[in-house]
């Protein structure tokens, strides 16, 4: 383990940082979102995805339960052991660091929306409030991941008492009639919207981050991974069901807070206010998990001679890595007050999907790749379910792959490269080419300087 990181999470953290992360944007935002492409037909796409990501889910379980689970590298860390290089995996977590800060800032923004909606100030400036959230989570971060896991916990015990409030009474309040036509553009808009559906279950990864920081990660982590993704399934299906049941999708899709607007169909003003400020816990555990994720891949790279050294450094009086989380706050909040958010949030769902297709493969090859690290593994898992599981994760991430590939392809023949400019509309195909350039020149140069820093001691030996 990197030194100076404290071993101060315990299993609830651990499940409040799952949970936290996945019950964020996705089903506050996102449902209603898709709802354009395919209609009420979203609650089968929560149901559809599920599957998919408890397969890839087995691969985190897997490495975790070897003594890379008490590193905090996540995908690249797995991805370099197993297969004995760098360079995919150093790009792949470059991808990775960008995506998640352009997730912090997108749900910071989030936040003030939620906030002036919770206080009646619909219209009224959020950029403030989204400053100030960001601001407050840094000092957290910076202050302990005790601090980190003692506020999650509280928030997502806020988060779980509101989806109460909300789904109990809300069942009972569905009109079967908004849920016809239940696939309003047929096949085609249904496959439509598995990868904007995909973007409420991406980040379940970050829950690997932290393996450096929970108390006996190996052996809690791994059926942490399963059993809160499979909770989590659930309250999306609940979710959207009562959602979509209880409105029009058309209002849903047109309301600042769609939570809100559903909870205040059929509760008293209090209760609502509880569904609204639940909405704002659910954005906030959301943020908080994100703020720990770049600074923990960066400690891996620094560790590898990847980036400089005092990325890695930790507070010792604090034991986090102040220098990293500081860096990942400023960038934040420059995207956040440029308005440039999409630039690194639109390669978001598409980075990590080529990363969980990798982590995956790694997996499958993982036998012959690397027979000491695969006798290490303790998760009790049979190696059929193993591969199994790591086939499907290919086979759906890569249809999801293809999916964003077709539908970039569709808006290049459409549009000039000045026009997406103009409309916002690069895409993601873009984007990941214009990071993957940076990330493939930041380790060209990292790595030629680490080999020259060998060659270097080398000599000095032989003299």
């Amino acid at each position: 383990m990197p030194v100076g990181l404290r071993r101060d999470l315990g299993a609830l953290e651990s499940y409040a940082t799952l949970i936290g992360i996945l019950i964020g944007a996705g089903i506050f935002k996102v449902t209603s979102q898709a709802w354009a492409l395919t209609g009420p037909s979203v609650i089968l796409g929560y149901v559809i995805l599920a599957p998919a990501i408890l397969a890839t889910s087995v691969a985190y379980s897997v490495f975790l339960s070897t003594p890379l689970g008490r590193l905090p590298g996540g995908e690249y860390t797995h991805l370099s052991r197993t297969f004995g290089g760098h360079g995919i995996a150093f790009v792949g977590a470059w991808l990775k660091i960008i995506s998640y800060i352009g997730a912090l800032a997108f749900l910071a923004s989030a936040f003030g929306d939620y906030v002036n909606e919770l206080l009646g100030r619909r219209g009224a400036p959020t950029l403030p409030l989204a400053v100030a959230s960001l601001v407050a989570f840094y000092a957290i971060h910076v202050a302990g991941v005790r601090w980190f896991g003692r506020i999650q916990v509280w928030m997502c015990a806020l988060l779980g008492l509101s989806l109460i409030v909300l789904i109990a009474p809300g069942v009972f309040a569905i009109r079967p009639t908004n849920y016809r036509p239940f696939f309003t553009h047929g096949a085609i808009g249904f496959a439509a919207s598995l990868p904007s559906l995909f973007f409420a279950y991406a980040g379940f990864e970050s829950l690997a981050q932290t393996a450096g920081e929970v108390r006996d990660s190996t052996r809690r982590l791994p059926g942490i991974f399963l059993r809160g993704i499979s909770v989590t399934t659930l309250i999306y299906f609940l979710m959207s069901l009562v959602s979509f049941g209880v409105l029009p999708g058309e209002r849903l899709r047109a309301a600042a807070a769609p939570m809100t607007e559903v909870a205040s169909q059929y509760l008293p003003a209090g209760a609502a206010a509880l569904v609204t400020l639940g909405a704002i816990m659910a954005i906030t555990t959301s943020l908080n998990a994100t703020m720990l994720v770049p600074s923990r891949v960066a400690i891996m790279l620094a560790e590898d001679r990847l980036a400089p050294q005092w990325l890695a450094r930790v507070w010792s009086r604090t034991g986090t890595p102040a220098i990293g989380l500081t860096i990942t706050f400023l960038v934040a909040l420059l995207l956040l007050i440029s308005h440039q958010i999409s630039l690194a949030l639109n390669i978001a769902v598409f980075a990590l999907v080529v990363l969980y297709f990798l982590h995956s493969l790694a997996l499958f090859v993982l036998p012959w790749a690397n027979g000491e690290l695969f006798q290490s593994v303790t998760v009790h898992i049979p190696l059929s379910v193993q591969r199994a599981a790591a086939l499907v994760s290919m086979i759906c991430m890569g249809a999801l792959i293809a999916l964003q590939i077709v539908d970039d392809i569709g808006v290049l023949r459409r549009l000039s490269f000045r026009q997406r400019i103009a409309q916002s509309s690069i895409t993601t195909i873009e984007l990941v080419l214009f990071w993957g350039a940076i990330g493939a020149f930041m380790y060209w140069i990292a790595h030629s300087r680490a080999a020259r820093g060998v060659e270097n001691a080398e000599k000095a030996k032989l003299a």
